[in-house]
């Protein structure tokens, strides 16, 4: 326990020090490499997926400066909202209206990007920031060789307008969308038949019928829900190669609260590969710990320091 305070403390001590910075960068080459680094192995480098991108004080969900502010801390996959304004344009937002999270009011597809452009985001105190809502244009541009999104897609929004968006910025290598159903991700299969899915699977039937739609393991990246599932669920998921994503958003990051970051660790232990969190500093931190202990680490993955 003292090694783990001592590692965190100097860690924080690195982050914080006038005049440093660093980034943790993932690069993949094309689509394939991405779906390699997703074929399971009992060393696979477990992740946090960052929860609308890893809102912190003053760094607002699903913005830019936030996903950069996270990466300063551990690798991340981005988990991050599309949604459709007025005219068309994909913009990142997680609610249908823009109350909470920005001093805008109404409904996001009732404005235009134009109208939008004068709006800011505020952080989850409601505090008002200098930052604007992004573009997933310019989202997914950003994120090219720094990291993986998860890319959730709101309501109304044509799977298809998120593939074309993918295709535009060319960040097949980068890219995962996440589904709901088995529709869905047949849907997305059928039309990109190169991109990682992420889908919901809870039972092992869930998979059959995803390969009995036509979408084969090597695309699937497994969400088993916001309780950790059956080992026997993750036992059957990582023998035929695929990774299991858990949300620890809501009750699993509140027990952490009470219990210590410690469950983080647990959880993967018992088998999730990503954890899904509203607190990604703390439980990015416990498993950057993690895999330095057990001296785990992917090609895909640098640390950069200026």
């Amino acid at each position: 326990m003292m090694i783990k305070k001592l590692y965190l403390m100097l860690l924080a001590m690195l982050v914080l020090q006038t005049g440093y910075a660093q980034q943790y960068l993932f690069k993949f080459k094309d689509a394939s490499e991405l779906q390699r680094f997703f074929r399971w192995t009992p060393k696979r480098y477990p992740l946090i997926s960052a929860h609308r991108g890893g809102p912190v004080d003053g760094f607002p969900e699903n913005a830019i400066e936030t996903f950069a502010n996270s990466i300063k801390f551990h690798p991340t996959i981005i988990e991050c909202d599309a949604s459709l304004t007025k005219d068309s344009v994909l913009v990142m937002m997680h609610d249908d209206r823009l109350d909470r999270t920005s001093n805008g009011t109404g409904l996001l597809r009732d404005k235009t990007l134009s109208e939008l452009a004068t709006i800011r985001l505020k952080d989850n105190r409601g505090k008002l920031t200098s930052f604007q809502i992004p573009t997933l244009d310019a989202v997914l541009g950003w994120g090219r060789n720094k990291v993986i999104f998860t890319l959730d897609v709101k309501r109304g929004v044509p799977y298809k307008s998120i593939i074309d968006a993918i295709r535009r910025t060319r960040t097949e290598s980068c890219s995962i969308v996440i589904t709901y159903n088995a529709n869905q991700a047949a849907e997305v299969h059928r039309l990109a038949p190169d991109l990682m899915i992420s889908a919901s699977i809870r039972s092992l039937s869930d998979l059959e019928r995803l390969n009995q739609m036509g979408v084969p393991n090597d695309r699937i990246i497994a969400f088993v829900g916001t309780s950790a599932p059956d080992q026997s669920v993750y036992d059957a998921l990582h023998a035929r190669g695929i990774w299991c994503i858990l949300g620890t958003m809501g009750n699993l990051d509140k027990s952490a609260v009470s219990q210590g970051d410690k469950l983080y660790t647990k959880l993967i232990e018992n088998g999730a590969d990503v954890l899904s969190s509203d607190r990604s500093m703390e439980s990015g931190t416990e498993l950057l710990f993690y895999a330095d202990q057990h001296q785990l680490k992917s090609k895909h993955l640098t640390r950069t320091k200026r």
